[in-house]
């Protein structure tokens, strides 16, 4: 049996953009990241990322979804608002999806 798992957010007939967001703040340290997690968190992003099947997995360091009816670009807007509260200087890569596949993430 692999570990490679699949999930679209469909919320019964509506089905909300589903958003992969990768923030790198520059020149940082993990307590800044901690500072980042917290402040994503407060707009709305998660670290987790649910499977077809309801089993929650964690993301990868620094990536967040995000599910809702709301643009690319707002979804950028949300993250920058968050990283500027952490750090002057960072990068961020919002990737909308219309269904995800994974391997290897560790379950919560």
């Amino acid at each position: 049996m692999t570990n490679l798992q699949f999930c679209w957010e469909d919320l019964g007939e509506i089905k909300m953009a589903a958003f992969t967001t990768r923030v790198e703040l520059h020149d940082a340290v993990s307590s800044d990241y901690d500072k980042l997690h917290e402040e994503m968190k407060n707009r709305g992003f998660k670290q987790t990322v649910r499977s077809d099947d309801g089993i929650t997995y964690q993301l990868p360091d620094a990536e967040y979804n995000y599910s809702g009816d709301i643009t690319r670009l707002e979804v950028r807007d949300k993250a920058k608002a968050a990283a500027s509260q952490v750090k002057k200087s960072f990068g961020i890569l919002v990737t909308e999806s219309d269904g995800r596949a994974w391997y290897g993430l560790e379950k919560v």
